[in-house]
């Protein structure tokens, strides 16, 4: 991606001011991510429920789903996962189909932001290979149980774009609290909640 003097400045309500083609890990905020996450909505807001299905909640959903996958799984690891859509509290939650019309730019600007954001949390600016396509796999199996459970879609034509999932919604615990669509304020404080207690774990294990 070719580099200009020009600064694309985002203010964030923390007051920091983040440049999204540069972004610093110093400016990043956990209090703007959860703010940004809790307020972006899956499936373009296209699900059943009172509230539309959060970033933040997802976020959720995958963290509880890759725990159940990988009960061995570490802090560190166990916060790649959930930190693994943040870059949407600015860059806001765009369908596969229209990233990869947009291009490499887009990627590498989402790549840089995700690295600022692991970097701010104490982590390696990417996850190892194989986390990653452990964080993928319960990606996918989130986005499988949202698309039957709150985005109309039947088994079959989940199972087409996601896959078949390994882990059963009977067999995750509070399964039906986790696909229930959170107010905007739930989904913030459970998303701080969960990034808190995961950092606090990272800190004291470093």
């Amino acid at each position: 991606m070719a580099r200009t003097n020009e600064r694309a400045w985002q203010r964030m309500l923390s007051g920091r001011r983040l440049d999204i083609l540069d972004p610093s890990p110093v400016d990043v905020e956990l209090s703007d991510i959860a703010h940004g996450l809790a307020r972006v909505a899956r499936w373009n807001g296209q699900t059943k429920g009172d509230y539309p299905f959060s970033v933040a909640q997802h976020s959720v959903l995958v963290l509880e789903i890759f725990t159940a996958l990988n009960p061995n799984a570490d802090a560190k690891s166990r916060l790649y996962a959930l930190l693994h859509d943040a870059p949407e509290y600015v860059m806001g939650d765009i369908i596969s189909p229209f990233k990869a019309a947009m291009g490499g730019n887009y990627k590498e600007v989402e790549n840089r932001l995700m690295a600022a954001i692991y970097l701010h949390f104490a982590l390696n600016a990417a996850p190892p290979a194989g986390l990653a396509r452990q964080i993928k796999r319960a990606d996918k199996e989130a986005a499988y149980q949202e698309a039957v459970q709150l985005a109309g879609f039947a088994v079959d034509e989940a199972r087409k774009f996601f896959g078949e999932p390994g882990l059963a919604a009977f067999d995750l615990d509070r399964f039906d609290e986790l696909i229930r669509p959170w107010p905007t304020g739930e989904a913030y404080d459970r998303f701080v909640d969960a990034v808190d207690m995961l950092a606090g774990e990272v800190h004291r294990t470093s």
